[in-house]
């Protein structure tokens, strides 16, 4: 992958995909994580005399422009983060009006595009669309990992037309990521949670026959816990998938570690009423809410001794307070392991925990990009990552 280092930008009009698809509430930014995250890459094109032209995606809009995925709010709150004015233009990125505003700029300048989901082509990759994006830039510098995994027009399209690199945070997450894959120093432990097998099968599949231990939470271990034979009421499950737990289990089951209490509720509420029950013996009506406290004792003593540690989705309905102790748990036990392990956090609700915890500076790599992480840890290639070639 070439990188920024190995692209003259001196002078010249950038264009830098980056990944802003921020929460916002009522147009305010509720996490600017992936804004922050920008700032290394924008400050040094800067400090070597470019302009920057700055093109992202918020959300999924459906029929075009639409005011509440509008990145007007972005371009306020990164005009902060930098100390400088961020032009906002607001027309679609593919307009003679974006166009000209562009070619005004000087260097030094920087400049936020309209979300480019507002173009029709832009999820399918249109050639139009990424000739049409590649003229409001003389070089074209991919740095949101968090869509990498998209072949579309901003991220892969345009780079067949521009000189290109890989910017700060796209080469940092390759070289994180790739670290679990190449050679990662043993013991290797991984955490995978979230509420369905299926979206992590193959990350599963793929680490497995790396790894030491793969302690399993959040909703999927309940369907690894049926395959066994357990009871687990109305917790969330996969019939479909019954069968690949059962074979995991026989393949690896001296490296796969599950919850063995529960926290239960009688309902998927923070107002629900909670006991703590052995996994495989969930009452009829009751459902799986977090892992138990057993659990999170036994996960953090599999955890210790660890040199590499990945970790991706949470350990219960984290979204719910009285059902987030688990994920935060394990957040802590992570960040305890200290500098003798490289640990890498991926995944929204991961990422949160770690953040709330107050001690993500204790982890090495805190990824922000969940698909796209998840797919390298697949063994894909990433279409992002491949243009940049």
């Amino acid at each position: 992958m070439q990188t920024l280092k190995q692209l003259d930008t001196r002078g010249k009009r950038v264009l830098v995909r980056v990944d802003y698809n921020v929460p916002l509430k009522d147009g305010v930014i509720q996490d600017d994580t992936r804004v922050t995250a920008s700032l290394d890459t924008i400050r040094q094109l800067l400090s070597g005399g470019a302009s920057v032209v700055l093109m992202s995606h918020l959300g999924r809009p459906k029929a075009g422009p639409e005011a509440k995925f509008s990145l007007q709010p972005v371009a306020a709150r990164l005009s902060e983060l930098l100390g400088q004015p961020v032009q906002f233009l607001g027309g679609l990125p593919s307009s003679d009006e974006t166009r000209a505003a562009v070619q005004a700029m000087q260097p030094g300048d920087v400049a936020l595009l309209e979300n480019v989901r507002f173009e029709a082509g832009e999820e399918k990759n249109d050639a139009t669309l990424s000739a049409a994006l590649a003229q409001l830039g003389d070089a074209f510098v991919l740095d949101a990992f968090g869509s990498a995994h998209r072949a579309h027009s901003s991220v892969s399209g345009v780079a067949a037309h521009l000189p290109h690199a890989g910017g700060l945070l796209l080469e940092a997450e390759v070289t994180a990521l790739s670290k679990l894959l190449d050679a990662p120093e043993h013991p290797y432990v991984v955490i995978i949670g979230g509420a369905k097998v299926s979206d992590k099968l193959l990350v599963i599949e793929n680490l497995l026959p790396t790894v030491d231990r793969m302690l399993i939470g959040g909703g999927m271990a309940y369907t690894f816990v049926k395959a066994q034979g357990g009871r687990i009421g109305k917790s969330i499950h996969e019939d479909d998938f019954l069968d690949k737990a059962r074979e995991l289990l026989g393949r690896y089951g001296d490296k796969i570690v599950l919850p063995t209490d529960t926290l239960a509720g009688d309902a998927f509420s923070n107002d629900a009423n909670t006991r703590v029950v052995p996994t495989a013996d969930i009452p009829d009506d009751w459902e799986g809410m977090d892992i138990g406290p057993d659990s999170q004792a036994a996960f953090t003593a599999a955890l210790q001794g660890a040199k590499t540690v990945f970790w991706n989705g949470p350990m219960g309905v984290f979204e719910f307070q009285k059902f987030a102790s688990g994920t935060n748990a394990i957040a802590k036990a992570v960040a305890d392991l200290g500098a003798g392990t490289y640990s890498v956090i991926g995944g929204g609700d991961s990422v949160s925990a770690i953040n709330k915890s107050g001690q993500a500076d204790r982890v090495s790599h805190i990824s922000t990009g969940g698909g796209a992480s998840l797919e390298l840890l697949e063994g894909k290639k990433l279409p992002g990552v491949e243009a940049m070639k």
